[in-house]
């Protein structure tokens, strides 16, 4: 008695490799823009847990919110990216930008990015 063989073929395989290795390069593209959105968030968490923000003037905070995306290598968000808002208590900083990557051809990914954060924590009184 014979048994039929089942199973994938040499050409299903290869159809199946490239639309993994499609969604990986897809993949690889999207990853910095979104890493670097973290990076923005996590500085202004950061940035709003320092001490006395609330009574910063508003080009400090800008300064120092800058150079937290320095250190994380955060390079497409520009100062006129940056909205710093008074607010009862303190401050609130808006970030939004956008991101365009090429992604084949004459093919972009464009990504909206938009953040906010308040900036109320006063300092040791």
């Amino acid at each position: 008695m014979k048994r039929k063989q089942s199973g994938m073929t040499l050409m299903s395989f290869l159809m199946v490799l490239a639309v993994v290795g499609f969604a990986a390069y897809i993949a690889m593209r999207l990853f910095p823009m979104y890493q670097e959105y973290y990076a923005v968030k996590s500085s202004m968490k950061g940035l709003a847990n320092e001490a006395g923000v609330a009574d910063m003037d508003p080009a400090r905070i800008h300064e120092l919110f800058f150079r937290r995306l320095d250190i994380n290598y955060a390079t497409n968000i520009k100062p006129s990216h940056v909205k710093i808002e008074r607010m009862e208590g303190g401050w609130n900083m808006k970030v939004a930008y956008e991101v365009r990557r090429p992604l084949v051809g004459n093919l972009d990914v464009v990504g909206n990015f938009a953040a906010e954060q308040a900036m109320t924590r006063r300092g040791a009184e």
